[in-house]
């Protein structure tokens, strides 16, 4: 092929393309390459080639032009003669095989094919004029290569499909323009544009760099002709192109773009601006150098518009942000040139641009844009003009740090938090130029001041500044003076805190001459060690590490300077043997810390009984991180045989060390354990008051550990079944409740320890002897908090389930659950935990189908499988609502179970009461406890029936648990009530026990709607007790704000934000059952509260009525609307429901019509301040006052509500309450206008 193309080049120029033409680009680029860089200047083929190939490109230009023409399905030119078509055959069977008219077909194929080798032949042609512009001897005239390729760039666009064609265009016209040749101004119309387009799109580096070389041919377009819209949308692309953004030529060139034209520079600011509020910081640090380098090379109209226009926009925003994360991304930007500042004319620039707004705007009254200019003062300190004098600057430097002492005291914690965190980081950076007095005043203010805020924030903050500022060696000689003063913030009282001063004092140990133990002293390290929480006592741990377990020295010395800290603080000492793994200690060094231990533990030497515990305690530690690898636990397993057991566990005086021993055998010898089983018997059935006691639940767990790691947990579990079983049978001979005839297991169990005696558990733990049935209640309690923390480990549970005795257990706390609940009136003591127990039973019992039978008097046996039978208790509490007054709950509940009532007449058994008659004041306290009792029994309760809903059961039974939660919510309101009225006082702490029941129950109710509205469907529509449940719980928090505060209050909104959508469709779900079922529907919310009126209504009237200067209220006695009570927290609430609102119509229509039933009720009770709150919240909240597009059921409503109002105008001779009634009637007028003369809609609805 060489050879012919060599031959056919020499013989004429027209034969040599000709013969090019039908290679293949790929192969022959060599060859071509090779061929034409050796035509010499002088030869005749450097002027006939051009010719030729111009020629050529012209004639294939001409040709793929025509096939791009629209051609007619026949030919041109048909015959005159008119006769008729040939038949044609209809689709069958037997000419399915044979095309109807294969012509048009066969044309489109021919074009197509024709295509393509145009294509072709214009690749070789390109690819040769390429050649001929980069000929390294320019044997080829510019002039006659032009014509040629002026064809090729300006038909480009038709060759879109053809890619390596386009390429090669592209590439003939870049290496125009790079020669510098003739008329390469020609060449960039088309070229650019695709250069520019394949970077935005392919996204490869190598294209952006051709785009950046080619950058000043884009200065030859005219930017205010229309016909360079396409251009300039490519370039406005590029701002937020993150190739653009993020190479150096990318942004090069986008500065450079930034001088093509001021419209130009306008739009693309614009983008600019339109990227801030969202954009990551890579993306607006990128800006900030595009901008800096723009500005640099820009002159006259663009860069006053980058000045005085963008720049100053930027500074005024940072200021003025709505919120600190747009404030931040609008000083990322401004980095750009603050980073600068040292380049010329940029410190003169962002002061003349920052002075005149930045000092004004640190003392406004909005705590916001003091915040703003704080942080914006800080970026830019200091703030001077460089061509003033030194006595103007210093002036200015000490207005700034005037400034800066003021907002150290600012009345806004944010605003003090940057303060200090800014003033550290100046004295860090310029150290050297700040005046000593300013320094001093300063750092003063910050020690003294500043670590005594009450505001946690602003402690921490004063911490990590001063962490900053020891990053500056000068400032080490003040700061050793000063440091001291921080030694209180040890003890505060939020763990962040006390872990930034761990890691201040971790910092200052490893500088020269500085001495961590005068900033804190050693008893405080020592007991905050002791006590505190993980991340604080690690830290302590790493602090004291090579001072107390140091691996420079022998180790015999580091163990003996480990039982010094141990002999000193026991406690602090266990913890540091707890984290001492994690900090780098030595495995092999504390393996011989632990044979120490053991050995100074069994030694005669005498240790007090705190110095046992803590050496049992921290090789309780040693033991668990050394048991991690395998050949340090069969040392261990060595180390402490059967008689060394025995003796560690006689030494171990105190209820930890004891567990301690505990752990250590369960890890390391569960052989060795037989021995320990009586005492860890003890441990785990003597668990009275364990609830409350976390010390006590650390020892049961550790006995628990050794039960299943010794294969004695079925002993263990029969044993507190025998409890259990005794309770219960003393509940049935206290308060006569029912036992079912199946208390015995039939099936027999190798050594267990009460083998054989099981059947007559019953009977036995009856007896004859006079019992203390509290006492036997409290170790119930007890063991069912051991139930439910067995049942959270996989291991454990695995074993309760697999346990013989399991029935025997469910039943008995079913006994005891159903005591609890109908006693907690009566006796004080009754606890949560057996309901809890039972409850979480019965569901993993459910949810793994193990059936148990309970053998009823009538001698048949319920198996009970299914999630309905597994919680009978549940049907109970339910059946508890069904009526009478919310007030009378709990005795309600009491006569749940008919059975349990009629044993308890034919037992003639009552509530055991106190012989003496109690004074007013013990009255009170006992129904305080009583009253907290049962908020606690009924949240137990609720919080089980929602468990169970949730995984699936009691699904059948969602109405009757939304009436029980109605009730259950209503009840609390009452008692709050009547605390307010004096009727009684609640206990601090048990008003805490009470709102936390409260925050609890308040979220599984709102799971409860949630589940409920996630089961909605044509078959099982929104039950109507949804609604009662939503209003009820709106009313819960207008009580807890109206009676025990506003703080309490917003905890209790924190917990109901997450689920206020599932709040807002239930309570619109009575309007919305109306609309979609019928008016036939039993149920209508708007008819519901003409009956029950709900108090966040009136609470809503009254914050609406506070908002209103003209209106006034007077307060009356009979519960009307009064400006008296301000509800600052409900107020928030609506504001978040009336958001959650907008965004979907048909919703805000269902609940609009709740706010104007509101009204409805205030006119017919002549409340005319009941009138005008709920219409001005709907007028003015809920619809701007120019949106009059309502609802269908909203304009149904205000069909009545209006002309009602006009009748009352009419008829009402009270001047406040005409007042009232005219302004709801201005509120309304609009859009009853509206929708009577326009839309008609209000009359349709006649």
């Amino acid at each position: 092929m060489e050879k012919r193309l060599r031959s056919s080049l020499q013989s004429s120029a027209e034969e040599f393309l000709s013969l090019a033409q039908k290679q293949s680009l790929k192969s022959s680029k060599p060859i071509l390459k090779s061929l034409i860089h050796k035509i010499t200047p002088n030869s005749d083929l450097s002027s006939s080639l051009p010719i030729s190939l111009h020629r050529s490109i012209s004639h294939s230009i001409q040709s793929f032009q025509k096939l791009l023409q629209p051609n007619p399905r026949r030919s041109p030119n048909p015959s005159p003669s008119k006769s008729p078509p040939t038949k044609r055959h209809r689709r069958s069977s037997r000419h399915s095989k044979t095309p109807v008219d294969p012509e048009p077909d066969r044309h489109e194929f021919d074009v197509g094919k024709e295509k393509k080798k145009l294509l072709k032949d214009l690749e070789i042609l390109a690819y040769i004029a390429v050649l001929c512009v980069t000929h390294p001897k320019k044997a080829f005239s510019p002039s006659d290569l032009l014509p040629g390729v002026r064809a090729l760039h300006d038909n480009l666009i038709l060759f879109d499909s053809d890619s390596v064609l386009l390429s090669e265009i592209a590439n003939l016209c870049e290496e125009w323009w790079k020669e510098n040749l003739p008329g390469r101004e020609t060449l960039i119309s088309q070229s650019l544009p695709f250069l520019l387009s394949k970077s935005l799109t392919l996204k490869r580096k190598v294209d952006l760099h051709r785009v950046y070389s080619l950058r000043e041919a884009f200065a030859l377009f005219d930017y205010e002709d229309e016909s360079i819209e396409d251009l300039k949308l490519l370039l406005i692309r590029c701002v937020i192109a993150p190739l653009y953004l993020k190479t150096d030529d990318g942004r090069r060139f986008l500065a450079f773009v930034f001088g093509l034209s001021n419209q130009l520079v306008k739009e693309m600011l614009a983008m600019i601006r339109s990227q801030i509020p969202f954009g990551r910081k890579s993306m607006l640090e990128a800006y900030g150098d595009i901008l800096f380098r723009a500005w640099k090379a820009a002159e006259g109209d663009s860069k006053g518009e980058l000045e005085d226009g963008f720049l100053q926009g930027l500074i005024d925003g940072a200021i003025h942000a709505s919120s600190p994360a747009l404030a931040a991304s609008i000083r990322r930007v401004l980095g750009g040139f603050i980073s600068q500042r040292t380049t010329e004319g940029v410190e003169k620039l962002l002061f003349r641009l920052t002075e005149p707004v930045i000092f004004r705007s640190l003392q406004v009254a909005n705590s916001n844009v003091r915040q703003n200019a704080l942080h914006l003062l800080l970026d830019m300190f200091p703030l001077e003009d460089p061509d003033s004098t030194k006595e103007v600057k210093d002036t200015l430097l000490d207005k700034q740090f005037f400034l800066l002492e003021r907002l150290l005291a600012d009345d806004c914690p944010d605003v003090r938090v940057v303060a200090v965190e800014g003033s550290c980081r100046i004295l860090h950076l310029f150290w050297e130029i700040i005046p000593s007095a300013s320094i001093t005043k300063t750092i003063t203010k910050i020690f003294d001041d500043m670590s005594h805020d009450i505001c946690i924030e602003v402690r921490l903050s004063t911490l990590n500044g001063i962490i900053y500022l020891l990053g500056n060696p000068q400032s080490h000689e003040i700061l050793k003076v000063l440091l001291p003063r921080l030694g209180h913030l040890m003890l505060d009282n939020t763990v962040s805190t006390r872990a930034a001063v761990a890691d201040l004092l971790l910092l200052i140990r490893d500088i020269r001459n500085f001495q961590f133990h005068k900033v804190v002293v050693l008893d405080v390290l020592l007991t905050t060690l002791a006590n505190d929480q993980p991340l604080v006592a690690q830290k302590i741990t790493k602090l004291l590490i090579p001072s107390y377990f140091p691996s420079k020295v022998p180790v015999e010395e580091a163990c003996s300077r480990c039982i010094t800290l141990i002999k000193r603080s026991p406690m602090a000492g266990a913890r540091f043997c707890e984290f001492a793994v994690s900090e780098g200690a030595s495995i092999k060094s504390l393996m011989e810390l632990f044979r120490v231990f053991i050995s100074l533990i069994l030694s005669p030497d005498k240790l007090d009984a705190d110095q046992m515990e803590g050496l049992l305690v921290a090789a309780s530690y040693l033991c668990n991180s050394l048991a991690s690898e395998p050949c340090y636990k069969c040392a261990l397993n060595k180390l402490l045989d059967g008689e060394k057991v025995k003796f560690l566990f006689a030494a171990a005086s105190t209820a930890r060390a004891q567990s301690s021993v505990i752990k250590i055998v369960s890890t390391i010898s569960p052989d060795e354990a037989a021995g320990l089983f009586e005492e860890c018997m003890g441990l785990v059935t003597n668990c009275s008051g364990i609830s409350d006691n976390v010390e006590r639940q650390a020892e049961v767990r550790s006995a628990h550990k050794l039960f299943l790691s010794c294969d004695g947990f079925d002993d263990m579990f029969e044993a507190l079944t025998v409890r259990l079983q005794k309770t219960a049978y003393r509940c049935h001979i206290k308060f006569g409740t029912e036992i079912p005839k199946n208390s015995f297991s039939s099936t027999k169990r190798k050594k267990s320890m009460s083998s054989g005696k099981i059947s007559a558990k019953w009977k036995c733990v009856g007896g004859k002897k006079a019992f203390d049935f509290e006492k036997d209640y409290s170790i119930a309690v007890g063991i069912a908090w051991q139930i439910r923390d067995l049942l959270i480990s996989e291991d454990s549970r695995k074993a309760i389930l697999g346990s013989q005795t399991l029935e025997l257990s469910f039943i008995a706390l079913k006994i005891i659950s159903e005591v609890s609940i109908m006693q907690c009136m009566h006796c004080e003591y009754m606890d949560t935990s057996p309901i809890l127990a039972y409850t979480v039973l019965a569901l993993h019992m459910t949810l793994q189908n193990v059936s148990i039978s309970i053998q009823k008097d009538c001698g048949t046996r319920n198996n009970s499988t299914d999630s309905s039978r597994s919680l009978p208790e549940a049907k109970k509490l339910l059946g508890a609502g069904d009526s009478g007054k919310y007030s009378k709950l709990p005795s309600e509940l009491g006569q749940a179970n008919s059975k349990t009532a009629g044993s308890h007449r034919r037992g003639n058994k009552e509530p055991q009461t106190d012989a003496s008659s109690p004074s007013a004041h013990d009255s009170f306290n006992i129904e305080q406890k009583r009253v907290l009792i049962k908020v606690k029994m009924l949240t137990a309760s609720l919080k089980s029936m929602v468990d169970a809903a949730m995984v699936g059961f009691l699904s059948h039974y969602y109405g009757q648990l939304l009436k029980f939660t109605s009730r259950y919510v209503q009840f609390i309101i009452s008692a709050l009530g009547q605390q307010s009225h004096d009727q009684f006082q609640f206990e601090e702490e048990d008003l805490k026990d009470i709102v936390v029941c409260v925050k609890s129950s308040f979220t599984y109710a709102a799971k409860l709607l949630n589940l409920v509205h996630r089961a909605v469907s044509e078959a099982s529509p929104l039950p109507p007790e949804a609604f009662d449940v939503a209003s009820n719980l709106l009313d819960l928090i207008t009580s807890i704000e109206l009676h025990l505060g506003s703080g309490k209050a917003a905890s209790l909104v924190a917990a109901a934000k997450p689920w206020l959508p599932d709040l807002i469709l239930a309570l619109g779900s009575g309007n919305i059952l109306k609309e979609t079922q019928g008016e036939g529907i039993h149920f209508h919310a708007s008819d519901h509260i003409k009956v029950h009126f709900p108090s966040w209504l009136l609470s809503l009237a009254r914050t609406e009525l506070s908002e209103m200067s003209e209106v006034s209220p007077e307060k009356d006695d009979d519960g009307r609307v009064s400006e008296s009570e301000d509800f600052p927290v409900f107020k928030k609430l609506l504001g978040m429901i009336v958001t959650l609102l907008k965004g979907n119509p048909n919703v805000l229509d269902a609940v609009g019509v709740i706010f104007l039933t509101g009204s409805v009720v205030g006119l017919e009770r002549k409340d005319f301040g009941l009138v005008l709150g709920p219409v001005h919240f709907v007028c003015m909240k809920l619809f701007s006052r120019d949106d009059k597009e309502w609802g269908d059921m909203m304009l149904a409503s205000l069909q009545g509500i209006y002309p009602q109002i006009e009748r009352e105008l009419e008829e009402e001779n009270d001047e406040d309450g005409r007042q009232k009634l005219h302004s709801a009637k201005e509120l309304l007028e609009p859009v009853w206008m509206y929708h009577i003369y326009e839309t008609g809609r209000v009359a349709m609805m006649e």
